[in-house]
């Protein structure tokens, strides 16, 4: 049975900084490229970050994003996590990880096998 919990979010003030974690399990982690997602109340999800399944390339879909954001793999872990940095009320969110084949599927959206239930976020101002 796949599962895949993410842990780490919370209450925080704008500047802090959160690291988030995704258990995974059920399914071989190290094969799979994985994404980390959030959506905010009345919004669309949208892509925070992508790793590929070695961990030696990753995707941001914006500069804001990369330059506060990291995300990093422990494959023998099966874990996968979200550094963030110099956090904004913007960045409210529930935050979901999510693994697919290759980076494009998860990029895109559209090759997402596998969805955690998402960690709540939320940053006061």
């Amino acid at each position: 049975q796949v599962q895949m919990v993410e842990s780490g979010g919370g209450l925080v003030q704008a500047g802090d900084s959160l690291r988030l974690s995704c258990a995974a399990s059920g399914y071989a982690f190290s094969s799979y490229a994985m994404g980390w997602f959030r959506q905010a109340p009345g919004k669309e999800r949208e892509l925070v970050a992508a790793i590929i399944s070695s961990g030696r390339s990753r995707y941001y879909p914006d500069d804001s994003l990369k330059a506060r954001f990291t995300i990093a793999r422990d494959n023998p872990k099966n874990t996968l996590y979200l550094y963030m940095t110099s956090l904004r009320p913007e960045d409210t969110a529930v935050y979901s990880c999510a693994a697919g084949p290759k980076l494009h599927d998860i990029v895109s959206m559209s090759g997402t096998n596998y969805w955690g239930q998402g960690t709540q976020v939320t940053v006061s101002s």
